[in-house]
């Protein structure tokens, strides 16, 4: 006895190419991810940015007073410097489309300078009999070191090889700017050294030991500065 079993036409295939289930949630997930990240790109659906809003937290450890120095210094100026930094490094034997990197950088900061009043002996101060005339030696003003201002400092522009990109994807700071920032306080102490800063410290000194004395009786106040 023969059994014959009918099929229906096109059965076997649309069952070769049915959809897992498990597929078909994987689809749809993505779909709303996608029709969601969109909303909040484009602003089209009002409410997205407030539910996948960025929240930070503070949770850093108490801030722990490692010293304390007792400061003998007169701080009598302060310059204010801006330099562009323009820092480009070249692979010898790629172009710069593959290796290589070039950044613009504004470097702001400040240089402030002092005259040391720890160091000052009884022989660098000398007053007459009826305190009327005082004589100061003082050593020349100091420069003190370069700070940069994060506020006022920014990268204008970044330019990177393929290789370079690649690389920052598996650093741990790719948007380092380190070098540039480092050159940036160079330049800042150099041109600190060529301005009249420390002249102008020497002025401010003087100016304000004159008025501190003058004010306590003295009617003569005469500053000298040395080594």
């Amino acid at each position: 006895m023969t059994t014959s079993i009918k099929q229906t036409p096109g059965s076997t295939s649309s069952e070769r190419k049915r959809m897992p289930g498990w597929l078909k949630a994987v689809t749809a997930l993505v779909l709303v991810l996608v029709v969601l990240f969109a909303g909040l790109r484009l602003s089209v659906l009002p409410g997205l940015r407030d539910l996948f809003g960025e929240d930070t937290h503070d949770r850093s450890g108490p801030t722990l007073l490692k010293s304390i120095q007792d400061m003998s210094r007169y701080d009598a100026a302060s310059g204010n410097f801006q330099v562009v930094v323009d820092l480009e490094k070249d692979a010898k034997l790629l172009p710069d489309a593959i290796r290589g990197t070039r950044t613009l950088y504004v470097g702001a900061g400040t240089v402030d300078a002092y005259v040391n009043l720890g160091g000052l002996g009884k022989d660098d101060v000398k007053v007459n009999g009826d305190r009327t005339s005082a004589t100061i030696r003082l050593p020349h003003a100091v420069l003190g070191k370069p700070a940069l201002d994060a506020d006022r400092s920014y990268a204008v522009s970044k330019q990177r090889g393929l290789l370079d990109r690649l690389g920052d994807l598996f650093s741990d700071n790719p948007n380092s700017e380190r070098a540039v920032q480092k050159l940036a306080v160079k330049h800042i102490g150099e041109a600190a050294k060529d301005s009249e800063l420390a002249e102008r410290a020497e002025e401010n000194t003087t100016s304000m030991l004159d008025g501190l004395l003058r004010s306590l009786g003295f009617k003569e106040v005469h500053v000298t500065y040395g080594a």
